[in-house]
């Protein structure tokens, strides 16, 4: 199937060696519009029809990344391993001046952790898991199962075929478009390259499927809080029982942004903002521990505080690590929430406003936050 050209990449792309945009010659990217409209008519009919096109997804591209590993080990040229980290094994920036490692011809830095920051994307789909909580049978026992056994499964598979790739082809010659497809090219098995690109293909659709049934349930959990407008962003269809309208509305910013921002710039910003967010889970496991430890816990990170301070470390490290202008996008991003927050959240939340009588109802101890209730013995804020 042959596109006119006009309508298979972005308008526009980021060259990080001059700093400056640059335009393609095309319009859009309309398989990016036709995936994610396909996606989002999934995920406005149920949640159960998502789960069975994702799980058919997941098992086709399993199913090609064993065959990946398992081909490929026969083509392993172990020299092709040497040296092992030809960047290093730092890359560390700061705001763009590169502290530990080498440094890029365009300025940015190169090494392990500069790689781990920009591929960092490839993990941001086990947070997702704990927003499907109340579509669990029993989300105590079940979520953390389903985070932790993904993301060790995931990570042995993802250590598994960069080795088998970096050792078929030496990694100055790996093809950055089609590593996995190109390195079996090289190796002389042309054939694989249709299995492998459809396992690309339902590997990063099965991806954006459970990205894009997230972002609705975040949305109306805040709505629910009232930080954001309960009528459109809580509201949830009779018949599918799904978050139809805020499915339909990610699914035209998806569209729209993966039709016009190169995937370069969108992975990136990705990065950047998935860090920072685990960043502040880590901080809030530090602050309720200590105002809050009374709370039940379904939930309960282990080994605090150092669990979410090496959490925090490590986020900020790989965040540091990525080139500058993804701080400056980040201020962006995080300027329009906030402008968000201020405009509408903070006046229409439910908790501050549930805070609100019970400070006016109970009062405020001297320490400063907590007050008992003399008669059930129970902490008050």
């Amino acid at each position: 199937m042959h596109l006119p050209m006009v309508m298979t990449n972005a308008p526009f792309d980021y060259d990080p060696a001059s700093g400056h945009l640059a335009m393609t010659g095309t319009w859009i990217d309309l398989p990016a519009i036709v995936i994610a409209s396909i996606i989002t008519v999934i995920l406005v009919i149920g949640i159960k029809e998502s789960a069975g096109f994702n799980a058919f997804m997941v098992v086709v591209k399993l199913a090609i990344v064993f065959f990946v590993i398992v081909v490929g080990a026969f083509y392993v040229n172990p020299a092709n391993w040497h040296p092992f980290a030809p960047y290093g094994l730092t890359g560390i920036a700061f705001f763009g001046k590169t502290i530990f490692g080498q440094t890029g011809r365009g300025g940015e830095p190169l090494g392990m952790l500069a790689g781990a920051a920009v591929i960092f994307f490839a993990y941001i789909g086990f947070d997702s898991i704990s927003t499907h909580a109340e579509e669990a049978k029993n989300p105590k026992r079940d979520v953390p199962i389903g985070i932790i056994c993904s993301l060790v499964l995931c990570t042995v598979l993802y250590i598994a075929v960069a080795a088998v790739i970096t050792g078929m082809v030496p990694y100055n010659q790996i093809n950055i478009d089609a590593p996995v497809s190109d390195a079996f090219r090289q190796a002389g098995l042309p054939w694989a390259r249709l299995l492998i690109s459809i396992g690309a293909l339902t590997g990063i659709t099965s991806v954006l499927l459970v990205m894009m049934l997230s972002q609705p349930r975040v949305f109306l959990a805040m709505a629910r809080d009232g930080l954001l407008p309960t009528s459109f962003f809580g509201a949830v269809h009779e018949r599918f029982r799904t978050p139809w309208k805020s499915t339909i509305l990610t699914g035209v910013f998806v569209a729209t942004l993966g039709a016009l921002v190169p995937l370069r710039i969108l992975a990136e910003l990705v990065n950047i903002g998935t860090l920072l967010a685990f960043v502040m889970v880590c901080a809030a496991v530090l602050i309720m521990r200590r105002t809050n430890p009374g709370a039940p816990r379904p939930f309960r990170a282990p080994f605090v505080p150092w669990t979410p301070i090496l959490g925090i470390a490590f986020c900020m490290l790989l965040m540091f690590s990525l080139p500058s202008e993804n701080w400056w996008r980040l201020l962006g991003w995080l300027a329009i929430g906030l402008l968000i927050y201020f405009l509408y959240g903070r006046q229409h939340s439910v908790l501050a406003a549930s805070l609100t009588a019970e400070i006016g109802h109970h009062g405020v101890s001297p320490a400063g936050s907590l007050a008992t209730d003399p008669e059930d013995r129970v902490p008050r804020r």
